[in-house]
């Protein structure tokens, strides 16, 4: 498997390990009311360096955590992060307590960000359980160093996927080349063989796009279109409706999702909805209880 190599990599591979344990200082507690969920009660804010409060968790909480979310530096020039990590190596020594700047200016700042990157990966990947999972928020600037680290660290093959975030709702007109309008959430399980998402509840606001036009036993539905752009070998052939009229092919540069028997048998299980006058584009019925 290819690998992601960067200044100072082979000096941080085990720094995770040389960074001591340290007691946490009970400073604050917060007594939660007597009616309050089970899980709303020791809950924990750690202030200080984050790497030194990752070590701090392990021996409680190694291999327990089922969801981890991060917002590290974009390492965009404009945060002003320090790396602080206080690497035995005197080339990274010169890099302590110094602002990381931006692109042109600071020509290790993608060294640097991996560098302080990569011990707290190996601390969070240790704080998973076998059935939990990371989200990461991150943008352009970083999004395929962090792919290559997290491939090494987690395992290529406990890539989950990359959410898109959308964070502006209007173009920017300043934009000098495209307007940046998302940033990704990377997802890693930590085996993706066990991991499974959780959905939220579904709103009777989605629920109230369900009718049953056709007085169906099996309840409400919403059609779907049956036609998608992705090339089918049998999905050119032309449909007759019930009502007579013929249909001579899918529309101008998409394909029938099924092919011409698999519709005949929807449609003999009542899957497909031709309108109310049958004479309608075909359209698969999605029933309210069958989806998540």
């Amino acid at each position: 498997m290819p690998t992601l190599h960067w200044v100072g990599k082979d000096k941080v591979r085990q720094h995770h390990r040389d960074v001591p344990y340290r007691v946490l200082r009970d400073h604050y507690r917060f007594q939660a009311p007597a009616e309050a969920p089970a899980n709303s009660t020791d809950n924990r804010i750690v202030h200080g360096d984050n790497l030194d409060a990752l070590k701090s968790l392990l021996p409680e909480f190694e291999g327990k955590v089922q969801c981890i979310y991060i917002d590290p530096p974009y390492n965009t020039g404009n945060e002003g992060w320090v790396y602080n990590d206080n690497v035995n190596d005197p080339r990274m020594r010169k890099w302590l307590g110094q602002v990381v700047g931006k692109e042109g200016e600071d020509m290790s700042r993608h060294d640097k960000w991996l560098c302080m990157m990569y011990p707290r990966l190996k601390l969070l990947h240790r704080l998973l359980s076998e059935d939990g999972a990371i989200f990461i928020s991150i943008d352009d600037n970083e999004v395929h160093n962090l792919r290559g680290l997290m491939d090494e660290i987690f395992g290529r093959r406990n890539f989950v996927t990359t959410v898109i975030w959308e964070k502006v709702y209007s173009p920017k007109n300043s934009a000098r080349h495209f307007s940046e309008d998302h940033d990704f959430v990377l997802v890693y399980a930590k085996d993706a063989e066990q991991w499974t998402p959780n959905p939220m509840p579904r709103s009777e606001k989605q629920n109230e796009r369900y009718k049953n036009l056709d007085q169906d036993p099996r309840g409400s539905w919403k059609p779907g279109d049956i036609s998608a752009r992705n090339f089918y070998s049998q999905g050119t052939y032309a449909i007759r409706c019930p009502g007579g009229r013929l249909i001579e092919k899918p529309p101008t540069g998409t394909y029938w999702r099924y092919s011409e028997e698999k519709l005949r048998e929807l449609d003999a299980d009542r899957r497909i909805w031709w309108g109310p006058d049958g004479n309608g584009v075909p359209a698969i019925k999605r029933f309210l209880s069958e989806v998540k």
